[in-house]
């Protein structure tokens, strides 16, 4: 178990420093000069280039990846070229914004949609399995933009039910922040739980069908007892993985949902730095993301184990 934990502890530190590299190089092709960004169109060429010196844009790619990096292992991930604020808190704060959303979220749908599932695949092809695919097969079909207006039109602007726009932190107002949270949450496990549905089931249809399964059910085991006790744990595996990459995949691609809801979190952030070329947010908001997203499939697979023992004498 140990062996495996450091396997894959190494695995994870090439695919960050890749990460780092990639996130550098691309932003650099981003076009437009933040120095002449920040001056504004009546800038003289001499303002500018003493704006890019200042900023460090003078120098070669090298040299700027080589500061950047040394500063980021240190944790000075720069300031914001728009307004000067440190980027490691700035980014921080609104992580954790766009991390209690889809924490929740995927809490939630995970909780509806791996028993939905499973259910779909002990009553195989009944009225009950056509449902529950067919409804899965709808909600991965809608959009989560289109579904998140749907969602304002009907629970703030028709019934008036909770609020159409705006944010309040739980901290700040416990019951006025949940209010805010309820629709962005709601839209996110409506469309993952479209996914894990029909992952659950196709992954408990695999294990029904295995030797061990018949095996219980001859030594006379209740129908409830073979699927829970016997199917469900083997059947969880691949349904565990999945719920891992959706994590991670929402963790940095909430900026639809936050624009739609005007959520401050990390994909608004995202957004609005790349209008501004504001390099060190970006790069900092990138680097987040790459960072969660390679440690939440670090954990799943640390966790695999539990549900697949095979996989440590592997």
């Amino acid at each position: 178990m140990i062996r495996f934990i450091l396997n894959r502890l190494l695995m994870a530190l090439p695919t960050i420093a890749l990460v780092a590299v990639t996130i550098f190089a691309l932003i650099r092709l981003i076009p437009g000069d933040p120095a002449a960004l920040m001056l504004g169109d009546m800038a003289q060429p001499d303002q500018v280039a003493a704006m890019r010196i200042e900023l460090g844009l003078d120098k070669s790619m090298i040299q700027q990846f080589v500061i950047w990096a040394g500063n980021v292992l240190q944790g000075d991930f720069g300031r914001s070229i728009v307004n000067g604020e440190a980027v490691l808190p700035l980014v921080a704060s609104r992580f954790l914004v766009s991390a209690e959303i889809v924490v929740i979220a995927v809490l939630l749908a995970s909780v509806i949609a791996v028993p939905a599932g499973v259910i779909a695949a002990w009553r195989q092809n009944s009225l009950t399995d056509l449902a529950l695919v067919g409804t899965a097969t709808v909600l991965l079909s809608i959009p989560t933009f289109w579904l998140g207006l749907l969602l304002l039109l009907l629970f703030g602007l028709k019934l008036g039910w909770l609020p159409v726009l705006g944010y309040i932190s739980v901290g700040d107002n416990i019951a006025s922040g949940i209010l805010y949270l309820v629709l962005p949450i709601m839209t996110l496990v409506i469309h993952e739980m479209g996914v894990l549905i029909r992952m659950a089931r196709a992954s408990t249809l695999e294990v029904l069908r295995l030797d061990y399964i018949t095996h219980a059910r001859a030594k006379g085991l209740s129908e409830s007892a073979v699927l829970w006790r016997h199917a469900f744990k083997n059947a969880f595996g691949p349904t565990w993985t999945v719920i891992g990459l959706i994590l991670g995949n929402l963790l940095g691609g909430i900026a639809v949902i936050e624009t739609v809801f005007t959520i401050p979190g990390l994909g608004r952030l995202m957004v609005d730095s790349i209008f501004a070329r504001d390099y060190p947010v970006i790069q900092g908001c990138l680097l987040f993301v790459a960072l969660s997203y390679v440690l939440v499939n670090l954990v799943v697979d640390l966790l695999y184990p539990f549900f697949d023992p095979r996989v440590v004498a592997e």
